[in-house]
């Protein structure tokens, strides 16, 4: 047993009062872990609260566990110990309150800045969630259909439904057990990637249809503001996944997506293929991720800034595409 494990088995089995938290704008990794973890604690008799400062997105709403989550802005009860996930800072959770307990800090994303009391950081995990795997075998709690659910929603979601490049035969061999333990793989697919509404089909067709792509044909730029989603009869969270439909092109290495919030700020949102590190991109720019899934918050004219995006990208498939020609030689 790794000594971050070992150090948080001890404060779980000594403490009876947990809230945990994720970053805001959750997503399924984010609410895969926390009630992989809530459901393990409970198990074990613990009182646990997950508190987190946005909803789930739409597409999670009907698994177990997620309507119960409390959306507030602080913490005010009294708690034993917070653990934090998928977070790089305490303030990625929008979440205040947190700090007044023992905090444990759990992430798989470069750049954590090991925030807690105790601090498991591991960025081989293609999801935060297989670290979760690991401490709900260390605390030795049977893997219930609910835990197995939520670990295997975190891995299908994290990992581009099996795409990107964390994965590892370690992740197959945890999917293989979720499976024993009663997860239907296509019911999770189905459930998380088939579930449109007509406002959502007409928000994704209008994005698309103003797709632009660089001379190269390698970058797709992507970009939708407030009003367009209300023409569309829906909102920017039935943007889920679309950043990823342009990917589906065998030339498209990279794909930017911006979504226009308060004033002259811009979500940006970024996916890659293969060893194209979009997650360096994303860190410059205050923001983190993964290689091939990461993103910001920026400021400015959406042209600039659109140009400084697609140059520093450009140069990252440039450098990559360079590598693998070399390699070939």
């Amino acid at each position: 047993m790794a000594p971050e494990i070992a150090s948080i088995v001890d404060v779980i089995r000594t403490r009876q009062r947990f809230v945990l938290s994720s970053h805001a704008r959750p997503d399924g990794d984010s609410i895969g872990s926390q009630l992989a973890m809530a459901y393990a604690l409970r198990a074990l008799g613990k009182d646990v609260a997950v508190v987190n400062a946005d909803p789930a997105p739409p597409t999670l709403m009907a698994f177990p566990g997620v309507p119960d989550i409390r959306i507030a802005p602080r913490v005010d009860e009294a708690f034993d110990a917070a653990i934090i996930m998928e977070c790089g800072d305490l303030s990625r959770t929008g979440v205040a309150g947190l700090d007044a307990g023992f905090v444990i800090n759990i992430d798989h994303h470069p750049g954590n800045t090991n925030f807690g009391r105790i601090n498991w950081f591991e960025a081989r995990a293609a999801a935060c969630a297989e670290m979760v795997f690991d401490l709900v075998v260390a605390l030795g709690v049977p893997l219930s259909r609910e835990i197995a659910m939520h670990v295997y929603l975190a891995i299908l979601t994290d990992t581009g439904s099996f795409h990107y490049s964390s994965l590892s035969p370690r992740t197959f061999d945890i999917c293989r057990q979720l499976l024993e333990a009663g997860v239907d793989p296509v019911y999770m697919a189905r459930q998380v990637f088939d579930d449109n509404t007509p406002g959502r089909l007409r928000l994704h067709g209008a994005i698309l249809s103003t797709m632009q792509v660089d001379p190269t044909g390698r970058i797709a730029v992507l970009a939708v503001d407030p009003a367009v989603a209300q023409a569309a009869g829906t909102t920017y969270e039935d943007t889920e996944g679309l950043i990823n439909q342009p990917l589906t092109v065998k030339e498209i290495q990279a794909v930017i997506f911006f979504k226009k919030m308060d004033g002259d700020q811009y979500r940006v949102s970024l996916r890659s293929k293969g060893r194209i590190d979009i997650g360096a991109i994303a860190k410059e720019y205050g923001g983190g991720g993964h290689k091939n899934a990461a993103g910001c918050t920026v400021a400015g004219a959406l042209d600039q800034i659109r140009g400084q995006f697609v140059k520093k990208i450009a140069a990252a498939v440039e450098l990559q595409n360079g590598r693998r020609a070399a390699s070939q030689d």
